[in-house]
């Protein structure tokens, strides 16, 4: 519970993850776990439910522990690039003019997918790409881990503590908990186990999102009783 408000004119950063929080690609990913899965001769609706959970290496373990799972991750990477390029994406309500709101170098993309495929989604939806983007390629170690939101916090030159994570999922959450940031959930019926603010929708958290990158967001509502 953060209890005081910051320095006046601190500088206030916000870290947003992709998919599911800016992109809606659930379709996408079904469609592409889908493919996949038939490909080896797999349940689908069995391999998503895996890989909803899990790592792409850790799934491919689960379900497919008698293929080669360096294999298995070229063909995932094949159809992931082909719905990159051939598939239907939509910006959630609310993110586009949100992120063009915000002052450059005050906000950040972490995304356990990587870079190419987030500028691929982004100019099919016409969202800007800021300057830092930290992908699966940036880190070793990848959500729940904190260091991918603490990698982008060092790249903006921002301390843990002056930086709201944007996240849907509890991997996600707990990525930016474990970094000392503030964490606010969207796009879920429910709240997340741990965010300080929960939103059913982007577009509601807006408003809070740019009094908090502003330093207008008194300290009391920066997290839910």
């Amino acid at each position: 519970m953060i209890s005081e408000p910051r320095p006046s004119g601190a500088t206030r950063y916000v870290l947003f993850d992709v998919d599911g929080t800016l992109i809606d690609a659930l379709d996408n990913q079904r469609l592409v776990w889908r493919t996949w899965a038939e490909r080896y001769g797999l349940d689908p609706d069995e391999v998503y439910e895996v890989a909803l959970r899990t790592r792409p290496m850790e799934t491919f373990a689960q379900v497919a522990p008698d293929q080669d799972p360096r294999e298995c991750l070229a063909v995932l990477h094949e159809l992931e690039d082909e719905d990159v390029r051939t598939g239907t994406y939509g910006a959630f309500g609310g993110a586009s003019e949100l992120l063009g709101a915000l002052r450059p170098g005050t906000w950040a993309l972490v995304t356990s997918n990587y870079e190419h495929r987030v500028r691929g989604r982004f100019a099919r939806t016409g969202l800007p790409v800021p300057e830092v983007v930290v992908d699966a390629a940036a880190v070793e170690e990848g959500k729940p881990s904190p260091v991918p939101y603490l990698r982008a916090a060092a790249r903006l030159g921002a301390r843990p503590e002056d930086c709201l994570v944007i996240e849907d999922a509890p991997s996600g959450v707990q990525a930016g908990l474990r970094a000392g940031m503030t964490v606010w959930g969207v796009n879920t019926s429910a709240a997340v186990d741990g965010v300080h603010r929960h939103f059913g929708t982007l577009r509601e958290a807006c408003e809070g999102i740019l009094a908090f990158a502003s330093g207008t967001l008194p300290a009391r509502l920066v997290s839910e009783p």
